[in-house]
Protein backbone atom coordinates (compact mmCIF):
# COMPACT_ATOMS: atom_id res chain seq x y z
CA UNK A 1 0.00 0.00 0.00
CA UNK A 2 1.46 3.36 -0.76
CA UNK A 3 0.22 6.45 0.84
CA UNK A 4 -2.97 8.29 -0.86
CA UNK A 5 -1.08 11.69 -0.48
CA UNK A 6 -0.78 12.47 -4.03
CA UNK A 7 2.18 14.72 -2.53
CA UNK A 8 3.75 11.54 -0.93
CA UNK A 9 2.80 8.35 -2.30
CA UNK A 10 5.54 6.53 -0.05
CA UNK A 11 5.27 3.15 0.65
CA UNK A 12 5.83 3.49 4.25
CA UNK A 13 2.16 3.21 5.28
CA UNK A 14 1.77 1.63 9.02
CA UNK A 15 -1.55 -0.52 9.63
CA UNK A 16 -2.98 0.22 13.06
CA UNK A 17 -5.23 -1.92 15.29
CA UNK A 18 -6.71 -1.92 18.89
CA UNK A 19 -9.49 -3.64 20.67
CA UNK A 20 -11.49 -1.25 22.89
CA UNK A 21 -14.60 -2.69 22.38
CA UNK A 22 -17.50 -0.19 24.58
CA UNK A 23 -14.62 1.87 26.12
CA UNK A 24 -14.40 4.06 22.77
CA UNK A 25 -14.20 7.85 23.24
CA UNK A 26 -13.88 10.60 21.23
CA UNK A 27 -14.38 14.46 21.53
CA UNK A 28 -15.60 17.02 19.05
CA UNK A 29 -16.82 20.83 19.55
CA UNK A 30 -17.30 20.12 22.87
CA UNK A 31 -19.09 16.91 23.31
CA UNK A 32 -18.28 13.43 23.90
CA UNK A 33 -19.45 9.86 22.17
CA UNK A 34 -18.78 7.27 24.29
CA UNK A 35 -19.11 3.57 23.32
CA UNK A 36 -18.31 1.15 20.16
CA UNK A 37 -16.20 2.47 18.09
CA UNK A 38 -17.90 4.10 14.69
CA UNK A 39 -18.54 2.57 11.73
CA UNK A 40 -18.94 5.84 10.22
CA UNK A 41 -15.51 7.43 10.88
CA UNK A 42 -12.52 6.16 9.08
CA UNK A 43 -10.98 4.67 12.55
CA UNK A 44 -13.59 2.73 12.71
CA UNK A 45 -13.71 1.07 8.96
CA UNK A 46 -14.45 -2.52 9.07
CA UNK A 47 -14.16 -3.34 12.77
CA UNK A 48 -17.50 -3.89 13.85
CA UNK A 49 -17.94 -1.87 16.85
CA UNK A 50 -14.66 -3.43 18.75
CA UNK A 51 -11.67 -2.20 17.37
CA UNK A 52 -10.43 0.86 15.35
CA UNK A 53 -7.98 0.41 12.81
CA UNK A 54 -6.40 3.28 10.40
CA UNK A 55 -3.37 3.58 8.43
CA UNK A 56 -0.52 6.30 8.18
CA UNK A 57 2.33 7.20 6.47
CA UNK A 58 5.79 7.61 8.55
CA UNK A 59 6.71 9.81 5.51
CA UNK A 60 4.40 12.59 6.04
CA UNK A 61 2.50 11.57 8.69
CA UNK A 62 -0.96 11.63 6.28
CA UNK A 63 -3.74 9.75 8.19
CA UNK A 64 -4.96 7.04 4.71
CA UNK A 65 -8.79 7.48 3.66
CA UNK A 66 -11.24 9.72 2.20
CA UNK A 67 -11.48 13.36 3.62
CA UNK A 68 -12.82 15.45 4.61
CA UNK A 69 -15.71 13.45 6.36
CA UNK A 70 -18.88 15.43 6.04
CA UNK A 71 -19.92 17.43 9.38
CA UNK A 72 -23.32 15.96 9.34
CA UNK A 73 -21.81 12.51 9.95
CA UNK A 74 -19.36 13.72 13.42
CA UNK A 75 -22.47 15.60 14.80
CA UNK A 76 -24.84 12.27 13.79
CA UNK A 77 -22.37 10.43 16.30
CA UNK A 78 -21.86 13.00 18.91
CA UNK A 79 -26.05 12.94 19.06
CA UNK A 80 -26.27 9.32 19.35
CA UNK A 81 -24.44 9.20 22.26
CA UNK A 82 -26.34 12.17 23.88
CA UNK A 83 -29.22 9.57 23.08
CA UNK A 84 -27.82 6.55 24.42
CA UNK A 85 -26.48 8.71 27.94
CA UNK A 86 -30.12 9.83 28.36
CA UNK A 87 -31.29 6.31 28.02
CA UNK A 88 -28.70 5.35 30.59
CA UNK A 89 -29.87 8.32 33.09
CA UNK A 90 -33.69 7.44 32.89
CA UNK A 91 -32.54 3.97 33.92
CA UNK A 92 -30.13 4.96 36.61
CA UNK A 93 -33.58 6.59 38.17
CA UNK A 94 -35.95 3.46 38.08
Amino acid sequence: MNCDNDKCNSDRVMSISGKCSDMFNCNYNNKTYNGYVPQTIIIGNGGYGDYIRFEFCLECGKIQGKFPIKEDVVMDLMEEDEGHNKRMESQDDN
